[in-house]
Formats: C-alpha cells, structure tokens, sequence
C-alpha cells in the first residue's frame, strides 16, 4: 500500500504540469489592455473636498497616528474664523503599504482611496506628494458629508454659546 501511495504522490504533480502544458496561456498585454480593479480595491489617496467646496481635513493627525510605516505628515493651521485645515499635508507613497488605515481613522472623510494603480516610477521624490498634488475638486465616495455642518456646533462661539444649545453646567453646584 506504501509503495502505490509513492508512485501516485510522485505522479500527481506531473500530471497537473502536463495538464496546463497544452492550455493558451492567460496573459494581459498591460500597457495596451489595463485591468479593472475589484470595487473595493485601495490604491492612491488623495484629499477631498465637501459639498461646500472648502477642504475637508482638519489637520487632526489621526491618519498620521494610525500609519503603520509613518509616511503621512502635516501641519495644522487655523483660519480667521476659527476652522483648522492643514497647513501642508504630505504622503511618502514610496513607504505606503496602501492599507487603508488611514482613511479608517479620518473623522472627516477627507483621506479617501481611489482605484489609481499606476504610481511606479524610479525617482523617489516624484512618488512623495504634497498637498496641491493629493487635492481632488470632488468629494470623492461621500459626496452628502460635511464635517462642519454635522458636528452642530459653530467653529468660534464658546460652548453653548450658539442658537438652541444651553451652557455647560457647572458642577460646583451639585456638591452638598
């Protein structure tokens, strides 16, 4: 019984090489024919806008905390009227491992994947982008969302400070 279990382990492996032997082989000419991506695939990132037109990001530095190779930085600014946006904002794409932890983290939807696959290039610094190259003018997969309006509360007005909202209560008041 030992010796039939050898020849077939020994013949199985080469009756599937013959097998594919005389099959047309499956090759994409890639240049010429480019590939669908699945839906969800996560390709490059870019930043994108609300409805209202203004930039999403307000430079909170979760994307950046939730990287796991490190290749997201920026810097926070404040407008006049109290909102944040990222001052500069850059992508080292040649260190992204294009998990997508970073769109998972952003609590404003500003950090999106798209299905772009073609970054390769041999320069280095032509695959670091800055911010006016990551800025789409659409709001990318979430076109309804804007962070400002949601959140219910005015950017300069201290806390219930706005239309409809009481003030914090202080809780000096609830001691005996």
């Amino acid at each position: 019984m030992g010796l039939w279990k050898d020849i077939k382990g020994t013949f199985l492996p080469f009756w599937v090489t013959l097998r594919y032997l005389f099959r047309r082989p499956v090759t994409v000419c890639y240049p010429e024919r480019k590939q669908t991506p699945a839906p969800r695939y996560r390709g490059r990132l870019v930043l994108t806008r609300d409805p209202d037109g203004e930039e999403r990001c307000v430079a909170c530095y979760l994307c950046s905390a939730a990287c796991p190779v490190d290749c997201i930085s920026m810097q926070a600014a404040e407008r006049e009227d109290g909102r944040r946006y990222a001052a500069w904002f850059r992508i080292n794409f040649s260190r992204c491992i294009f998990c997508g932890l970073c769109t998972e983290a952003c609590p404003t939807l500003a950090l999106q994947t798209t299905a772009e696959y073609e970054l390769a290039t041999r320069e280095l610094l032509q695959v670091v982008c800055e911010k006016d190259e990551l800025l789409i003018d659409g709001c990318g997969k979430n076109t309804e969302y804007n962070f400002y309006r949601l959140a219910g509360i005015g950017v300069v007005a201290p806390r219930g400070g706005n239309p409809g909202e009481t003030p914090p209560e202080d809780i000096r008041t609830n001691m005996p």
